[in-house]
Order: C-alpha cells, then sequence, then structure tokens
C-alpha cells in the first residue's frame, strides 16, 4: 500500500523575501485529504507584496557618472528657460518656447507653426531610433543614467539618505516606534521633497510662456488659475514618482523594460555576473585563505549582498539580467569595492557582453567589442536619414503657406447675369518678420474672376492683391464668379496661386461648383 505526500505551499525565506523555499516533507505525514478534520488550505495571492527598497551608499567609477548626468541634466532643465535668442523685433527671445497659446514653438534659430507639426513627428521618431541604438550599444544606459524618473528619484534618494541616514539607518528608522525625532526628520525629508517637486513643476511651465515675466507673476502672487493648476499637477506627480513610486515605476509603468530584450543581442554591452568565477557562494571566515576556498569548492563571491543593497531597484544581479535592471552599474562599484578588501580582482560584476563572457567562461580570450553591428548600422542610417531630412526640411522651410476652406451652405450662388459664384474662406500665414503683400490668382478656370469681401466690395478682376502682417495669419472672404458659359460641368477643379512680392509662390488645389446643367 503507497502513501502519497501533498506538496506543500512554497513559503517565504524570512532572510530573502525575494526568494521562495518549499519546506521539506515530514516523514510518515497524512495527506490532507484523507483527514476529515484537516483544515482547508488558506487561499495566497499570486502577487507578491511590494518591499520598499532602501538603496545603500556606494562610491565608485558609475557613481561618479551618475553623479555628473544629474548635475547636468538638473542644470539644462531649470537654466533652459531663462537662455535667451535674438529673433528680431516683435518676436519672444526665450530661446525654447512652446507658446501654445498662440500657437508657435521656439526652438533656438527653428519656429513652428501648427501646420509644421511633421517636423515634431521626426523628431520623436529620430528620439525613439536613438534610444534604440544606444539600448543596442549599451543596454539600459538611458534607463540608468538620463531617464528623468531616474534623475529626480536618485536626488530623492540623496536628500533621504542626508536627513535620515544611510541604508541600516534609514531601515531602524522606519521599523521603529514613532517619536518626536522620527517625526522631525520624516517631516524635513518631505519638505525638502516638496520644495524640489515645486521648483520641478514651476520650472516645467516656463518652457509654456515667458519665463521673466511669469516669475514677475509668481513674485506678485498673480498667476492664473491654469499656471497654478499645471504647477500642482506637475508638483504632486513628481513628489509621488520619485519619492514613492520610484522603482515601481520602471518596474510596472514604463514600457521600456518589455521591449530591451528586443532590442539588445548577445555583442550589447549590459551588467554581468561572473558565475564561473564567482559560483558557489559562501560567506568568508576571517580564518580563512583563498587556497581553502578554492579547495571547497568555492568562488569569488563572498555572498555579503552589496550588489543588491546598493541597486535602486533591489535585485540581484547574480540572478541574471532581469527586466527591473536599469544597467546603472552601482552593483559594480559596489562589488569592486569589496573584492579590493578582500584581495580579488574586481570585475566579477562589470559591464560586459555576452559573447565575450562565454568565451571567457570557456578558456577563451575576451571578445573584443563590436560596435558597428546589423541592427547599429540599420538604426544609425535611419537616424542619418531622418536628421538629414528635417535639416534639409528646415534650410528650405517656407515663410508662405495658405489654406483654403470652400462654403458649404449655400453650395454656389447664381447671379442675375446668369454667371455663378462660389464663396471661399482664404487664410494667408505669413512666416516672416516683415510685413508682405501678395497677388492671388485662380488657375485652371480662364474666364473666372475673383472679389475680396471688405468694407466695400472690390471690382472683379482675374487677380487681387492681399497683404499680412509680420508673423500672423490673414483671414479673407474671397469670391470666384464664373459665367455660365465658362463651366463645363457641376465640379470643376481650380487652384488659388498666391505669389509674395519677392518671388515666393504658394499653391492650393480645390474645386468650383456649378448647377448640374
Amino acid at each position: 500500500m503507497s502513501t502519497t505526500t501533498e506538496q506543500q505551499p512554497l513559503q517565504t525565506d524570512p532572510a530573502r523575501p525575494d526568494r521562495m523555499e518549499r519546506p521539506a516533507a515530514v516523514a510518515g505525514a497524512t495527506p490532507a485529504a484523507a483527514s476529515p478534520k484537516a483544515p482547508r488550505r488558506a487561499s495566497r495571492s499570486m502577487y507578491q507584496k511590494h518591499s520598499k527598497v532602501y538603496p545603500k551608499a556606494v562610491q565608485g567609477t558609475f557613481r561618479r557618472i551618475k553623479w555628473t548626468a544629474l548635475a547636468v541634466l538638473l542644470a539644462i532643465y531649470y537654466v533652459l528657460p531663462w537662455v535667451r535668442w535674438d529673433r528680431g523685433p516683435n518676436a519672444p527671445d526665450q530661446a525654447v518656447l512652446l507658446d501654445l497659446a498662440n500657437r508657435r514653438f521656439y526652438l533656438f534659430f527653428v519656429e513652428l507653426w501648427p501646420q509644421q507639426i511633421y517636423y515634431l513627428t521626426a523628431a520623436l521618431i529620430l528620439a525613439a531610433l536613438g534610444l534604440f541604438l544606444a539600448t543596442s550599444l549599451a543596454g539600459r544606459v538611458w534607463c540608468g543614467y538620463a531617464c528623468p524618473q531616474t534623475v529626480w528619484t536618485d536626488l530623492y534618494v540623496w536628500v533621504e539618505r542626508l536627513v535620515e541616514g544611510d541604508r541600516g539607518e534609514r531601515i531602524r528608522l522606519d521599523q521603529g516606534k514613532w517619536t518626536a525625532r522620527k517625526v522631525g526628520r520624516k517631516a524635513l525629508k518631505n519638505l525638502i521633497w516638496l520644495l524640489i517637486a515645486l521648483a520641478t513643476g514651476g520650472a516645467w511651465i516656463f518652457y509654456f510662456t515667458d519665463a521673466p515675466t511669469l516669475m514677475g507673476e509668481m513674485m506678485r502672487f498673480e498667476l492664473s488659475s491654469t499656471a497654478l493648476g499645471f504647477i500642482g499637477l506637475f508638483t504632486v506627480t513628481t513628489y509621488l514618482l520619485a519619492g514613492f513610486a520610484r522603482e515601481q515605476v520602471c518596474t510596472y509603468m514604463c514600457p521600456w523594460p518589455r521591449f530591451q530584450s528586443a532590442m539588445i543581442d548577445e555583442d550589447s554591452l549590459i551588467v554581468t555576473y561572473q558565475d564561473w568565477r564567482g559560483e558557489g557562494r559562501s560567506l568568508m571566515r576571517k580564518s580563512q585563505s583563498w587556497e581553502e576556498r578554492k579547495a571547497e569548492g568555492l568562488g569569488d563571491c563572498i555572498d555579503c549582498f552589496n550588489c543588491v543593497q546598493v541597486c535602486p531597484a533591489g535585485i540581484d544581479i547574480r540572478d541574471g539580467l532581469q527586466m527591473q535592471c536599469i544597467g546603472c552599474g552601482l552593483c559594480i562599484d559596489a562589488c569592486d569595492e569589496i573584492m579590493a578588501k578582500v584581495g580579488r580582482p574586481a570585475g566579477l560584476i562589470r559591464f560586459d557582453t555576452q559573447t565575450s563572457q562565454v568565451a571567457i567562461a570557456t578558456g577563451g580570450q575576451p571578445v573584443p567589442y563590436r560596435l558597428w553591428r546589423p541592427r547599429t548600422i540599420l538604426y544609425t542610417l535611419m537616424m542619418l536619414v531622418i536628421a538629414g531630412g528635417i535639416g534639409i526640411g528646415l534650410l528650405l522651410k517656407p515663410g508662405l503657406d495658405i489654406s483654403v476652406l470652400r462654403d458649404r451652405a449655400p453650395l454656389f450662388v447664381a447671379l442675375s447675369d446668369g454667371s455663378v459664384r462660389n464663396a471661399y474662406t482664404f487664410k494667408i500665414s505669413n512666416m516672416t518678420r516683415d510685413p508682405r503683400s501678395y497677388t492671388l490668382a485662380v488657375v485652371g478656370m480662364k474666364e473666372a474672376s475673383l472679389s475680396v469681401a471688405g468694407d466695400g466690395q472690390e471690382e472683379q478682376a482675374g487677380t487681387q492683391r492681399l497683404t499680412a502682417g509680420p508673423d500672423m495669419v490673414a483671414t479673407y472672404r474671397i469670391f470666384v464668379t464664373v459665367p455660365r458659359t465658362g463651366l463645363q460641368g457641376a465640379t470643376q477643379p481650380l487652384t488659388f496661386r498666391l505669389t509674395s512680392a519677392d518671388g515666393e509662390v504658394a499653391t492650393y488645389d480645390s474645386v468650383f461648383l456649378g448647377p448640374a446643367n
């Protein structure tokens, strides 16, 4: 008669909450199903409860790179709205201004109108390809060093460490009772976080209006409700995302971790752990020599968990490349520091390619990094083509654009002399800083004549003289009149041709409608 033992549910290892272990079966245990009095198994959630990550301070090459990137990027963000750029009289002099109220984007020497939004589309495609290229070259280097979430989270963690202490002290503070000291530290930390968030939200709206003017309104407490609303929105989101969500934004909210595996290959630089050198892991006794460890089959990893404690995502890179890893390299600094203390070579954790790691593990030599590979060449060529197209487009960017909207009610008007008239709303976009005059003509209908509605309707003629002020849209109501004998059907194509005094031409294709017979 055979006896089966029921599998016990997975339990959490208290020393490693991210690991699960199965308890050993008790000899002679009776299956729960065979015992009528056995309690029902408690239902378990399929989701692991979030554990707060307490990143430990670390010094090293990659930490210095991150501090440098943080300082440079924050300086650009806060200073850029105050940079001036001379565009001539009656033009905003802010170098970067997204003027939504007047429907203009100013980017140094570039001025974009709403109908030129395709430049922004091309720029976004170019940025996406740049991200693809960076990922294929060096993994999630953008996420680790330049992503706004990473930059502001680094800043917030630095403030937290400054006020509450390093990792161990912060853990003890959170687990301890609420005392006056704890309340004071928490209040000070959150106050600094809120001030940073407020500065972030305030700086963000400087990109959408003149910065000195808005700052003056702030000082006089004359901000509009719209400005206050956006400052409040960006203040709250910065405070919550950088102060509390942190690595959860990268893991659950950002789609890029799901895409990165499609961007990297075996020749991409990623954070790697040399398991052939580090395994098996074991704490090192003070009296133990490296020869003794080697004889016992132990590796260079002394299982100190420093690499885990400094990780802003709280993962163990020794388990291999993971979705949560942002490729910041702080675990490399932590491991190199420990290796130096125990007298072992640095690089147990390092930036390397999978190709090189496999070659070293099998007794070969490191494989040189391949910068140019099919995917990197493809991304580079695509970026060059798009960047070249943007550059050529900006060099040839017209200073004139027109749009025409034909009246639909009524479709046409039959005049007393038998001729037929169509009405159009005609808009001229003068994209220059000077007033301009134009000549409007109709192409495609030889007998058509033009007139312009105004204070008094002008005499009909084959062409009309129009004007537009500097950097503005001039709107006219245009009438096109055709004799009945000039009509060749109920619908006829026609083209409006507008020529500026300096010879620039813009055309717009439309139709002329008349009676069916």
